[in-house]
């Protein structure tokens, strides 16, 4: 059997012993000054040899010291590489990813072309829900959702700020038929079960009566086919600007309100507590908060462009 000194003492010394400081050392290990102190003079009982040598104002090492330390490094930058290799090696092969559908087919399948790049061996296997996140009955890594807080009991990392304004077809804009939220009241309000904000609420934020309130509605279960009206002239919809604003840039769509009365929440990507430190989702998560600050640039410059 091979006799080895204390591991975390070996470690406590050579990280003082590199920085020849115990203070330095204590911060580069998280620990305290008395830790790296109390671990050094461990490995020297063992050693039943001094590696430093001590005094109020310098710290140095001794012979001993010195030949231990070329030993010691070298042995530790070995397990160091050797472990992170075996790491990689034994990283996931998938990342399963649930989003919402409207999400997914306008926003994130354009882009998870350059996630795979970043990370060429790992499958992306993407499944579309609203529903509640429910990691051990729906077999997903992560789940994408909009909210206005952080989703409680699990790693919920926000990534974009989405603004949800009325949209429509540039058509309806004619005649002046819709300038302010009270013309809203000719027009048909399109409605969909997922709706992150009612035109119930947005009526109200925008101050207009009751009895302004418009009368002709359309439903649909899905925000896609409430777009795909709206696009067809068909009404106004309450959608994320982030969306549409391709359309909106090309003319196809407009924002005939622009940002007054607009409504914020957030997304976040979500992962189990037991999940945060696995390197795909890690890598995923710092992958959609750089797309999402990408995208909120856009808007924002969408906004100066259009004098909102």
């Amino acid at each position: 059997m091979r006799k080895l000194p204390p591991l975390n003492a070996v470690r406590a010394f050579e990280a003082a012993a590199r920085h020849v400081s115990f203070t330095k050392a204590a911060k580069e290990l998280f620990v305290t000054h008395g830790a790296v102190s109390k671990q050094v003079a461990v490995l020297e009982a063992w050693l039943s040899t001094p590696l430093f040598n001590r005094s109020q104002s310098q710290l140095s090492l001794t012979d001993a010291g010195r030949t231990f330390l070329t030993a010691v490094t070298p042995a530790l930058d070995r397990i160091a590489v050797t472990a992170m290799q075996l790491v990689e090696q034994a990283e996931p092969t998938a990342l399963r990813i649930n989003a919402p559908p409207t999400f997914t087919m306008r926003w994130l399948i354009p882009r998870i072309s350059a996630f795979q790049k970043r990370r060429g061996g790992v499958e992306v296997k993407l499944t579309t829900s609203t529903a509640p996140v429910n990691f051990e009955e729906r077999g997903y890594d992560v789940a994408i959702r909009g909210a206005h807080e952080p989703l409680p009991g699990m790693v919920s990392v926000p990534f974009m700020t989405e603004t949800i304004v009325p949209i429509c077809h540039p058509d309806l804009l004619e005649g002046g038929r819709l300038q302010d939220p009270e013309d809203l009241a000719e027009h048909t309000l399109i409605n969909y079960d997922t709706e992150p904000l009612t035109w119930a609420e947005w009526l109200a934020l925008a101050e207009v009566s009751p009895d302004a309130a418009p009368s002709k509605s359309l439903h649909f279960e899905q925000m896609y086919f409430a777009l795909q009206a709206a696009a067809e002239g068909l009404g106004v919809v309450l959608v994320p600007l982030f969306l549409v604003a391709d359309d909106v840039i090309a003319g196809r769509l407009c924002a005939p309100f622009g940002l007054r009365v607009a409504r914020q929440r957030r997304y976040f990507a979500n992962s189990p507590l037991g999940a945060a430190q696995n390197p795909v989702i890690e890598s995923f998560s710092d992958w959609l908060l750089k797309e999402g600050q990408d995208t909120e640039r856009s808007i924002a410059q969408l906004a100066d462009t259009m004098k909102w």
